[in-house]
């Protein structure tokens, strides 16, 4: 086996490690005295976790609706699906998350409301709070992306502009039980992050929220709207979103149900079994993808061959440029550029969902060869850096990793492996 063939047979182990069905039916030692079960969902994820949800409960289940990715679809008997936008949020967005909130409203205290929630969730729940407009909204999304905002800090703006996000979703279904699963696709597992927390309660503030806006430089960008909101909540002249210690959240039971410990600790198991000595560098792998690229490919030098050194989380892009890509694929292009073939290094970065950024790849898989690949093809490496362009170039180089919605979403997979 190739050090390519491995590092994609270590990725697809720890994708198998991150399957949701094992996970949710694992959890669902629902109280037997609830009359009514109400199936709500939002997430990448959501629609496998509901399948899940239904093979489990079956007739248990009286109504249910699930919010997903376009493309993320799995056909489930007794559950209702609706395809939105990911990552900026459209029209189809706004109905679901009014169909979510009409659901949780109509519970009754004997009922309990089982939320499956995933990352992406966020984005597919848009319910802008009054007079701002989804094209607002929209805007506010793009921005904070193009800036390098954390998902912490793009949730903590997003809660505040949001009808359903920061708890609203369980004030909604109070006072039903609601029981929530979620799949974490953010480092520490944070309920209130993962998806802006529909149903935890929110630490952050309004004044958290203008925050993020200026430190990003964007205070004096956004819609008229957004700061106007922003200023009237710091005022006090709106309600802030339910907060820790809120009786409304007596009834709720959050829990993560998977994170990236699952596909880390695969990669490992994987990586020993095809002959590598691993290495977990960390599971909270941050900070802007082409200095964290060379980063480890600095750090994997120094390990004796056959060597994997693995590291899970998910880093981001300050976008200057026009050009296509994600995460995974700058910190793959950026990696090429420092590989030499006295290295014998291979790296992949992919994501565990099976998109990056707004494009049909996961990520790549690079070595010594790529850049040389990608030249003769007719691209510039640096160019497509400087261009924020990885797509284009790692297709040229025949790098990609391009694979359907993987249904699950549990971060991103960084492997160094030298032979």
């Amino acid at each position: 086996m190739t050090p390519r063939d491995a590092a994609r047979a270590i990725f697809d182990s720890a994708l198998a490690a991150g399957d949701v069905t094992p996970l949710v039916r694992r959890h669902l030692g629902l109280d037997s005295g609830r009359r009514r079960v109400l199936v709500l969902g939002c997430g990448k994820a959501s629609a496998a976790m509901a399948a899940a949800a239904e093979q489990t409960m079956g007739n248990r289940i009286a109504r249910s609706f699930v919010v997903v990715k376009d493309g993320c679809a799995v056909p489930v008997p007794r559950v209702e699906l609706a395809e939105a936008g990911h990552p900026v949020p459209d029209a189809r967005g706004v109905a679901a998350s009014a169909r979510l909130l009409e659901l949780a409203r109509g519970a009754g205290k004997d009922d309990l409301v089982l939320f499956l929630v995933s990352g992406g969730g966020s984005a597919l729940t848009p319910a802008p709070a009054p007079p701002i407009t989804l094209a607002e909204k929209q805007e506010v999304t793009r921005l904070l992306l193009a800036s390098g905002a954390t998902i912490g800090e793009l949730n903590a703006v997003r809660k505040h502009l949001s009808r359903f996000k920061g708890g609203h979703l369980a004030r909604a279904a109070s006072p039903a039980g609601v029981l929530t699963l979620a799949l974490s696709d953010v480092i520490g597992d944070p309920l209130d992050v993962i998806a802006s927390g529909p149903t935890a309660p929110d630490p952050t503030t309004f004044a958290d929220a203008r925050d993020v806006l200026v430190r990003r430089g964007l205070a004096g960008r956004v819609p008229a709207s957004v700061a106007a909101r922003l200023e009237a909540g710091l005022r006090g002249e709106i309600e802030e979103t339910p907060k820790p210690g809120d009786r409304l959240f007596d009834h709720v039971t959050n829990v993560v149900i998977g994170n990236n410990a699952l596909i880390a600790d695969a990669a490992v198991a994987a990586a020993s079994r095809l002959g590598y000595r691993p290495r977990l560098m960390t599971r909270e792998l941050q900070g802007e993808a082409r200095e964290v690229a060379r980063e480890l490919v600095a750090h994997a030098r120094g390990l004796e061959p056959p060597a994997c050194l693995i590291a899970a989380g998910e880093t981001t892009v300050t976008v200057k440029g026009k050009g296509r890509g994600g995460r995974c694929q700058e910190f793959a292009l950026a990696a090429s550029l420092e590989l030499v073939p006295a290295d014998h290094m291979t790296v992949l970065a992919a994501g565990t969902d099976g998109n990056d950024g707004p494009t049909d790849a996961a990520g790549a898989i690079v070595d010594a060869d790529s850049v040389a690949r990608g030249t003769r093809a007719g691209g510039d490496a640096r160019q497509a850096m400087e261009d924020n362009d990885a797509y284009r170039f790692l297709t040229a180089s025949g790098d990609l990793i391009v694979s359907s919605p993987t249904r699950t979403n549990l971060l991103d997979l960084y492997l160094v492996l030298r032979a």
